[in-house]
């Protein structure tokens, strides 16, 4: 039935800085764009930002949008650099990860993932 995630699409207010924000700061490919549409390519998953339909605000803390990087400390001082406000430093999981939580222009919650997959693999494999 469901093969794999084809793209999440986010509705914004201001489509030009949207895309600044997702091109130059979180440095993903734009694969086309349109009046009302753009698309990002993000590791096979189109990521689309478009401009109808209503932005009302989701509920706390959904949807989220992980986005993995291998270096979450490299990230984290790339979003000051461009002063992106995150929720915290980089915050260690009891699942095997490290996270940090900020918001896009237009509130959508997103996280910037690192798996350190030893913990990872371990946690996920215990009492197995």
């Amino acid at each position: 039935m469901i093969k794999r995630i084809w793209d999440i699409t986010l509705t914004v207010k201001d489509l030009p800085k949207a895309i600044s924000f997702y091109e130059t700061i979180l440095g993903l490919q734009k694969k086309y764009e349109f009046s009302d549409y753009v698309g990002f390519d993000c590791g096979g998953i189109e990521l689309g930002l478009k401009t109808w339909g209503e932005a009302e605000r989701p509920r706390k803390g959904e949807p989220a949008i992980d986005f993995l990087v291998d270096d979450i400390d490299e990230a984290f001082l790339r979003l000051q650099h461009y002063n992106v406000k995150a929720l915290g430093p980089p915050k260690t999981t009891e699942w095997g990860g490290r996270i940090i939580q900020f918001y896009d222009p237009d509130e959508h919650l997103l996280q910037l993932v690192q798996v350190i997959w030893k913990d990872y693999f371990k946690v996920c494999t215990k009492g197995k």
